[in-house]
């Protein structure tokens, strides 16, 4: 019974995963925008920061709702992230546990 949960915590590892990588790459590129190093006006890097707020948005606003913003900073993405890391590190571990 156990092997059959195997390929299921892969594909969720696998899926955890990406989503820490989409939310990494929109905090570096919010940083790069910030500072001005790529050009607000470029059409491609706005096209990609809109694609990955869709991905993100939904999360963040849940985080916001019970950790407001404070001293105009967001933790949102960085408690998103911590987040991430325990789930895969548990996924890890259950997977573990079924072997």
């Amino acid at each position: 019974m156990g092997m059959l949960l195997i390929p299921f915590f892969d594909t969720l590892a696998l899926v955890v995963d990406i989503y820490f990588k989409i939310v990494v790459v929109e905090i570096v590129l919010f940083w790069l925008l910030h500072f001005k190093i790529i050009s607000i006006t470029n059409k491609y890097a706005q096209k990609f920061m809109d694609i990955l707020k869709m991905a993100t948005e939904p999360v963040y606003k849940k985080i916001r709702a019970k950790i407001p913003p404070f001293a105009d900073f967001d933790a949102s993405p960085f408690i998103l992230l911590l987040a991430l890391f325990f789930v895969a590190r548990l996924i890890y571990v259950l997977r573990e546990m079924v072997l």
